[in-house]
């Protein structure tokens, strides 16, 4: 008789390896730093959710502490030149600045934000735009032993090409949660993140401490898929970094100008036997006893 209950077994513990490539949401509340009431929600929120401080805010040291303290992994969110005019933070970073004001602005960041392990761009368009601004700040990263968690504020960020030669890792923002404070719109995009991180294997969301980001966070991290694990950006640092977009759900593929045709099926010269059930299901069991990943689960237990 065909040992079911082995073949049970080994089904179970191929789905609880299958549970090891769950999809990866990393999530990153930006500009800490101002506004403690919310940030305070935040902290209280899974450690794995990770924050950015603005350097040059003025609860910037306590709230980096304090993000620690409770488990969270904390990154500098420096700002950096867009390509608008608008209001700027003290010491915005310039693609024009030499590598000694990069330099100087970066090591006070990591004075005023202690316990960073990374750093995000804060704006930054036209920063990040600037292969030679972003080179320089890659040095300066690389001396820190720094990730780069690259907002996209723009799309033909030089981040990657930037960091070539150094031993910086970058990853990329995919999603803003709260470009719109309207809570179904947030809730909107957390899903679409969630739906990325499935169907790419990782993703990170960008979001701010506005009440109704935190919110629709408490409403919705509960409700997580079981197929979704909350990771920090760090545990990233491996993944393959993704720039595509999910495609509208009304989308029609396009058609080729030379179809393939397909090769006409060669005709059986007998019919086909039916296979008795008890048959079929042990030529898969064979398959699945023998299977390489059958071998590693059965020496898990």
């Amino acid at each position: 008789m065909f040992p079911f209950r082995k073949i049970t077994g080994l089904l179970s513990g191929l789905l609880l390896a299958c549970s090891a490539h769950a999809g990866k949401l990393a999530i990153v509340i930006d500009d800490f730093g101002y506004r403690p009431q919310q940030e305070n929600q935040v902290l209280q929120m899974p450690a794995t959710i990770s924050v950015a401080v603005l350097p040059n805010a003025p609860h910037a040291r306590e709230m980096a502490t304090k993000a620690h303290q409770r488990g969270h992994e904390v990154l500098i969110h420096l700002p950096m030149a867009p390509l608008s005019k608008q209001p700027l933070e003290k010491d915005t970073l310039q693609p024009e600045m030499s590598s000694a004001e990069i330099t100087r602005i970066i090591h006070d960041a990591v004075s005023d934000v202690p316990y960073a392990v990374g750093l995000n761009n804060h704006m930054g368009s036209k920063m990040t735009s600037s292969l030679p601004g972003m080179q320089k700040v890659m040095q300066v990263l690389d001396h820190y032993n720094f990730y780069f968690l690259d907002s996209m504020t723009i799309g033909n960020s030089q981040s990657t090409r930037a960091a070539e030669g150094t031993s910086v890792k970058v990853i990329k923002r995919r999603v803003f949660l709260d470009d719109s404070q309207n809570e179904a719109e947030i809730r909107q995009q957390f899903t679409r993140a969630v739906r990325l991180a499935q169907r790419d294997g990782s993703a990170i969301a960008i979001g701010h401490p506005h009440p109704t980001t935190v919110r629709v966070l408490q409403q919705m991290l509960p409700t997580l898929p079981a197929d979704i694990t909350l990771v920090r950006p760090s545990q990233l640092l491996n993944e393959p970094v993704h720039n595509g977009h999910l495609p509208p759900s009304n989308s029609t593929p396009q058609q080729p100008h030379n179809p393939f045709r397909g090769i006409a099926t060669c005709q059986r010269k007998h019919p086909l036997k039916p296979v008795p059930a008890t048959q079929a299901l042990g030529v898969i069991g064979d398959s699945i006893m023998h299977s390489h990943i059958a071998q590693v689960v059965s020496s898990l237990f």
